[in-house]
């Protein structure tokens, strides 16, 4: 692939420190930040590559809820994911610079995130994830939602749109088209948001960081 790890830590760590420096703004002032087509290139580029190359049985059905809790639900949602590990060199690169964001909101706004997790999503034609929470107020899980678009040459034609809501009351909502590239972060708690059909297949990343709730012999986020 001809990406190392110096890539990262060499000329695109201005372009992080901008766009990081924005997202905290972003985040303190109004909970959430939009970024049209601002992931460095280089982790585009690797991003894509590794989208594109894997094997379709690798993705499975998504579901809803974690642990015991958790079923699949097409009335919710019908896309189809793929954990990110970081086996990948592109892997690798991803959770170094989704990192690099989680050191610097927790410099800049106190935090307190702990762990984060996130795996490649695939939405068919007329796939669709429906209006929901990422989190529920009070849970202390998921604090922060992260979300990265891989979508060559994606026109506004081709819809898949997030819809963002202010609130519950909220019936409206920001509409972001998934250009490639794009970078999202919202409070997981604080905002509904849904997954609009597409006309083509539409891929992405889709991450959250947490806080540690670990007590007593319960470890969180769970092994």
């Amino acid at each position: 692939m001809g990406i190392t790890k110096r890539a990262l830590l060499s000329d695109d760590n201005s372009t992080n420190e901008t766009l990081f420096a924005r997202i905290a703004d972003d985040i303190e002032q109004r909970g959430y930040s939009i970024n049209p087509v601002a992931l460095p290139p280089f982790l585009n580029e690797a991003l894509l590559e590794q989208v594109r190359s894997i094997d379709a049985q690798k993705f499975s059905d998504a579901g809803i809820g974690r642990g015991e809790d958790y079923v699949q639900s097409e009335f919710v949602r019908t896309d189809e994911i793929c954990w990110i590990t970081g086996e990948s060199s592109a892997g690798k690169l991803w959770l170094e610079w989704s990192g690099g964001l989680q050191q610097y909101l927790n410099r800049r706004l106190f935090l307190g995130l702990f762990s984060f997790e996130s795996h490649f999503a695939h939405y068919r034609v007329g796939d669709y994830y429906k209006r929901h929470l990422d989190a529920f107020k009070g849970e202390a899980n998921r604090v922060l939602s992260l979300v990265v678009y891989l979508n060559s040459g994606w026109s506004l034609d081709d819809g898949g749109e997030l819809v963002l809501y202010q609130d519950e009351q909220d019936r409206e909502g920001t509409k972001v088209t998934p250009l490639n590239g794009t970078v999202v972060v919202f409070l997981s708690e604080e905002f509904p948001h849904e997954v609009l059909p597409a006309s083509r297949d539409r891929y992405s990343i889709a991450g959250w960081y947490r806080v540690n709730t670990s007590l007593g012999n319960k470890i969180d986020p769970p092994v």
